[in-house]
């Protein structure tokens, strides 16, 4: 055990900071205070809605706007605060204001945490983080007021707007709506749609993209090949799902709205799927060919570096430019007339096998252990994997393995799934020597 704690690796830091923010909310939230009812919640529930807020994925056991208090509702607040932004990111922009010196192991972590690429500007991320983070909940309180204080009151009102705000743009998906289903009551509201879009896709392409959009503003040519792929491959994705759920919904769950309305959806559907865990229209009456572009963008997500889940978006742009390129016969893979470096490929190609096995067992094993059908519980582990927080409704309905499951899903989603397995892994030594080659047949 002692030789395990010497050997707390960057990757284990972060595993653990989120396991202190977990256990700490789950403890608040099972006080009588956290509930309306003023009794304990059980702990299981109560895990799961810590994990679920701090991990930024949505799927509620019980229902925010009516089962918590306004204690147990800021405590999820700010666990979905501290989840979108990082533990590490947290801690170090409350150094900098307390102006203690930031080591240079800190320095390692913060730069893993917030998906940087170099150690150099640390500091300065983090500070930009932070203020674009405050800057753009801001905004979309603002926007969200102009509706909600006229609809509950002044402080409600503000209070809801901060809530959706902070919820929209760290990619969490909890809501206050009470008996509505997220926001179905605003599915024909532009204002709310498109607010809570912009904060989506802004907490979704990633700190870094942002730091560059800032700074190079719309000289596109000068960003870095990440940005560059995040933009182009996010802007691909959005645009080819508004197009699918408006063809496939056309006469499904949007059957007999008018055309603004079947686009407005459409676009939002494609949005909130990327991890985002609202939606405006009844998911269990999606059709089959929905039901699956639904799954196809859960599983791909947000972008490196963000407040989403997924396997993101630069390794599925990675993974289908290798495939292309080993149609042709080609050796390296090149985009944009830069060479991605071979360990990159690996480590895509390592991320979707351990997303699709992570999901694949937890199916058979929620499958042998529910009654609901394989539809219903598929969309449920891929949202939880996936942090995005979209469900058919069955999530309070599993028993605790279930839920269990579901907690190491959403768990392993938020961190990674492949800085799941390093955590419980010694790294091993690599012999000192280069082993013959021999080629084996595949495909």
């Amino acid at each position: 055990m002692n030789k395990w704690l010497h050997q707390l690796t960057n990757t284990r830091t972060i595993a653990f900071s989120f396991l202190i923010i977990i256990l700490s909310g789950t403890l608040l939230l099972t006080l009588p205070a956290a509930s309306v009812s003023g009794q304990p919640t059980s702990f299981p529930d109560a895990l799961f809605t810590a994990v679920s807020a701090t991990c930024v994925t949505g799927l509620s056991v019980q229902n925010t706007g009516l089962y918590w208090s306004l204690f147990g509702q800021i405590v999820i607040l700010f666990m979905i605060q501290i989840g979108g932004l990082g533990f590490m990111t947290f801690m170090g922009m409350l150094s900098i204001f307390l102006k203690r010196k930031i080591s240079l192991t800190e320095r390692k972590i913060l730069m893993q945490s917030a998906g940087n690429m170099r150690l150099s500007g640390m500091v300065r991320l983090v500070k930009h983080i932070v203020q674009s983070t405050l800057l753009f909940e801001l905004f979309g309180s603002l926007l969200l007021s102009i509706r909600f204080i006229p609809q509950f009151g002044l402080l409600k009102g503000i209070y809801y707007s901060v809530f959706h705000s902070v919820s929209a743009f760290c990619n969490a998906g909890f809501d206050l709506m009470g008996a509505s289903s997220s926001l179905t009551a605003y599915e024909s509201d532009w204002l709310v749609n498109i607010t809570i879009m912009l904060l989506i896709i802004c907490g979704g392409l990633g700190f870094l993209v942002w730091t560059e959009i800032s700074i190079k503003k719309w000289h596109f040519a000068e960003y870095s090949l990440h940005a560059k792929i995040v933009l182009l491959t996010t802007a691909v994705l959005l645009l080819t799902g508004t197009i699918g759920y408006l063809i496939f919904e056309w006469n499904g769950s949007m059957a007999g709205y008018p055309l603004p309305k079947r686009i407005l959806s459409s676009l939002f559907m494609s949005v909130t799927t990327r991890t985002a865990g609202f939606n405006t229209l009844d998911l269990s009456a999606l059709s089959n060919a929905g039901l699956i572009l639904s799954l196809i963008l859960m599983f791909i997500g947000g972008s490196p570096g963000s407040t989403a889940g997924g396997i993101k978006t630069t390794t599925i742009a990675v993974i289908i430019l290798t495939v292309i390129h080993l149609s042709k016969g080609n050796e390296n893979v090149t985009v944009m007339k830069k060479r991605l470096d071979h360990s990159t490929i690996r480590q895509a190609a390592a991320i979707m096998l351990v997303y699709l096995t992570g999901i694949l067992l937890s199916c058979m094993a929620i499958c042998f252990i529910e009654s609901d059908s394989l539809g219903s519980i598929l969309f449920e582990i891929v949202s939880a994997i996936g942090t995005v927080g979209l469900s058919q409704g069955i999530t309070a309905g599993l028993c605790d393995i279930s839920k269990f499951i579901l907690i190491l899903l959403m768990y392993g989603g938020r961190i990674g799934a492949l800085s799941l397995l390093m955590v419980f892994r010694e790294r091993a030594k690599e012999a000192p020597l280069r082993r013959p080659t021999e080629k084996i047949l595949i495909g």
